[in-house]
């Protein structure tokens, strides 16, 4: 082994301390960036490579039949910048009754003879495609029909469903053969053709709508009734991974700063005390080259282990992510690219080590006799003033000698200073961040009512009761224990140009309590007044104030959309005088306090045994993917203020090893283990005030950049009132986490000093 080699195989040795600090951050960094590159990649690599293989099609249109003769939907496909078109297919929107009498949501039905072609490969996911008349195939979506079920057309004709299929695109909810469109005509029926086309160049939605303007401009004025960009169907596609991507860039950044801090300062820090072993070093040959390159060594080793342990942790915490993806698109090529990894791992050691030679420059700097007379001699003294005022104070003299200890190492104080804000930002935004995923989640699942009644639980939307409303809405309001209650029941409803159905709630009574966050306008208040949610505002192009026309029940019904709701799904919401004929399916009730929602639920039920309805307590189940994020969170920020401890630690050892000699001098003149360790600790107990105080504010700033970034990637617009979650005395004990890292960090050295002996402390140079 060479000289160089011992001098960085005995460094790294011997500051066991600087090496596990070093080896943490460095895995903390590559555990974040892991996760923050790696999810945003995977989320979108599925889509895209099964909408590659099946051909999808980059622009779906609905044309009225009308309007347009098939004939000219098929000379739309020569229309320049085509490159494959596939159609006219025979389109219809129609309600189904399932078996035993249940209706079913609105499908979209295409024609389509077989599942292949030039646009849109349908892939069969079970069974077969259909072969014969009043055959159907689903596909995938919100609407799960298992194979064999037979399913009832308005007319009368019974379907089967022979398979299940996916469609890239989301082109349809179902198909059938040309020869079974006959049967699918009805009451209520929604008649069209869908025309499917790739363009040569369709990678951003200019390029989308120059090729719909183009296709457009060879049918009839009106002809087009609808048009579906695949860049939409894409970016719902990436939504669920996507949300995980904003937080977890927060903390690969965090990461990535505490490892420019700590590796730094570590470095600095060792070069500062090892003074005088580098002008050894140097008067035995080494050259200053060779003195960098030592210490830079020193920190890529353990650096490079941290590295290889933050790369397989990052993929491991990742697969709950994933797993989702891949039963979405049956893919089994849902795991983080490995390029992902590399670069992740590349990225943060390079960052160790850009900062590790500038914090090495000094030491190859040194000039050999200066560095060997420096290391002997006493630095000079600095901070007396903030000794001498600490000796007025009305404290202890170990207490006083502690507070004064960080002026006379402004460098390392500022080290200890932004380690302790770095820990408690982290603190200080992982707290904002669940909470606000907890509001966020009661606004999503708006119920945060005490009791429920009238539908099953678990059993999905309530459906229309045949139960008396006004019998039941009496009893619920001469309950003495009621405070608030109102009735709902859901229906499927169509939009024209969007295939998968939404979800029409009317609403009985005032619901406004019951968790329900507006973004924008007003709740409705008015019969054919309507809230809705972003995604549905989205995928029909409306905003406040436009009326729309959904098909609800076989019934047209135009709403004028009055509020944009804080809701995840397409859901709309409605008086329930805007659908006559659909009764409260299902109540919920708020108590007033101190009643008991079990007595409650018991005794409604008995009341209302006629109706044929039971009550039960309600209670708010916690989302699988909050809970992911929670989990996320909570390593993420334990393992970042571990690391922010450890930077304190380091700092604390460095100082005391540079001073032992005055420690063992304090101990000669009477200073028990008790003094010794409060003298440390109050060493760091002012700088961890003023890092809580600094850290604070910067962690607001993540959770309200951080958390409207999260929703934004699910495609939602988030009301202020989800993110003021930071109360003055949460605030007030948020700063505290400032002073207890740094009290985590100096328990060691501080047990260590009290433990030294003062004979060896003396003898110590």
């Amino acid at each position: 082994m060479s000289g160089l080699g011992r001098v960085i195989r005995s460094g790294v040795r011997r500051r066991r301390v600087q090496t596990t600090v070093i080896g943490l951050v460095a895995a903390a960094a590559v555990t974040a960036s892991v996760l923050g590159a790696g999810l945003l990649v995977a989320s979108r690599a599925p889509f895209d490579d099964a909408f590659a293989a099946q051909r999808g099609a980059h622009l779906t249109v609905q044309v009225d039949p009308n309007v347009a003769t098939p004939a000219q939907l098929a000379a739309s496909a020569t229309v320049s910048g085509v490159a494959a078109a596939a159609g006219p297919y025979p389109l219809r929107v129609v309600a189904l009754v399932g078996q035993e009498g249940m209706r079913m949501p609105p499908l979209t039905v295409v024609a389509r003879a077989e599942p292949g072609g030039a646009v849109d490969r349908v892939e069969l996911a079970g069974g077969r495609w259909a072969t014969g008349p009043n055959e159907l195939v689903m596909g995938g979506g919100a609407i799960r029909i298992p194979i064999g079920v037979r399913l009832t057309t308005a007319g009368g004709t019974v379907l089967t469903v022979v398979g299940t299929a996916r469609s890239v695109s989301a082109t349809a909810s179902a198909w059938v053969l040309p020869s079974t469109v006959a049967a699918l005509d009805g009451p209520g029926t929604v008649r069209g053709y869908q025309m499917l086309y790739r363009f040569a160049a369709a990678s951003s939605p200019a390029q989308v709508d120059a090729g719909r303007d183009a296709v457009a401009a060879t049918m009839p004025p009106g002809a087009v009734t609808a048009a579906r960009s695949w860049l939409d169907v894409r970016q719902r596609a990436a939504e669920d991974s996507a949300v995980f991507v904003p937080f977890l860039v927060a903390f690969a950044l965090l990461g990535i700063v505490m490892a420019v801090l700590v590796v730094g300062t570590v470095i600095a820090g060792t070069v500062g005390a090892a003074t005088r072993r580098i002008g050894i070093l140097k008067a035995l040959g080494c050259t200053p080259a060779g003195i960098v390159r030592a210490y830079v060594a020193q920190a890529l080793f353990p650096a490079a282990v941290g590295a290889v342990a933050g790369t397989i942790a990052g993929n491991l915490i990742a697969l709950p992510v994933l797993a989702e993806t891949e039963q979405l698109y049956g893919s089994a090529n849902t795991t983080i690219a490995w390029w992902v990894s590399v670069l992740a791992a590349g990225g943060v050691l390079t960052v160790v080590a850009v900062t590790a030679w500038a914090a090495a420059l000094r030491a190859g700097r040194l000039p050999t006799v200066d560095a060997i007379a420096v290391g002997r001699a006493s630095g000079p003294a600095r901070g007396r003033w903030a000794s001498r005022l600490a000796a007025r104070l009305p404290v202890s003299r170990p207490v006083g000698l502690g507070l004064a200890r960080p002026f006379a190492r402004p460098v390392r104080t500022t080290a200890i200073l932004l380690a302790v804000a770095s820990g408690a930002a982290t603190v200080t935004f992982a707290t904002g961040l669940g909470a606000s995923l907890l509001r966020i989640q009661t606004a999503l699942e708006q119920n945060t009512a005490d009791v429920t009644f009238g539908g099953t639980p678990g059993a999905g939307p309530p459906a229309a009761s045949t139960a008396d409303p006004a019998s039941v809405q009496a009893t619920i309001a001469t309950r003495e224990d009621t405070r608030a209650w109102y009735g709902l029941a859901q229906a499927r409803g169509t939009v024209p140009g969007v295939t998968d159905p939404l979800t029409v709630t009317a609403i009985t009574g005032d619901a406004t309590w019951d968790g329900f966050e507006m973004v924008s306008g007003r709740w409705f208040s008015a019969p054919g007044e309507a809230v809705a949610g972003a995604p549905l505002l989205t995928a029909t192009g409306s905003r406040v104030g436009d009326v729309l026309t959904i098909q609800i029940e076989g019934t047209a019904v135009r709403l004028r959309i009055v509020g944009e709701i804080f809701e995840s799904g397409r859901g709309l919401f409605t008086g329930a005088d805007t659908i006559p004929g659909l009764p409260p399916a299902e109540y919920r009730i708020a108590l007033t306090d101190g009643a008991d929602a079990s007595d409650y639920a018991e005794k409604l039920t008995g009341a209302l045994t006629a109706q044929g309805l039971v009550a039960h307590p309600n209670g708010l189940d916690v989302d699988p993917l909050l809970v992911v994020v929670q989990g996320l969170t909570t390593v993420l920020t334990l393992l970042l203020i571990a690391v922010a401890a450890l930077g304190v630690l380091n700092m604390l050892v460095l100082d005391l090893r540079d001073r032992v000699h005055d420690l063992g001098v304090h101990k000669a003149l009477g200073m028990t283990p008790r003094q010794t360790i409060a003298m440390v600790v109050a060493s760091v107990a002012g700088v961890g005030v003023v890092g809580g105080l600094l850290g604070v504010p910067v962690g607001v700033a993540m959770q309200r950049l951080v958390v409207p970034a999260m929703a934004a990637s699910g495609g939602l617009h988030l009301p202020e009132t989800l993110l003021d979650v930071y109360g003055p005395v949460l605030l007030a004990a948020l700063a505290l986490g400032g002073p207890a890292i740094a009290l985590l960090g100096a328990l060691l050295p501080a047990g260590w000093a009290a433990r030294t002996r003062t004979a060896t402390a003396l003898r110590t140079e």
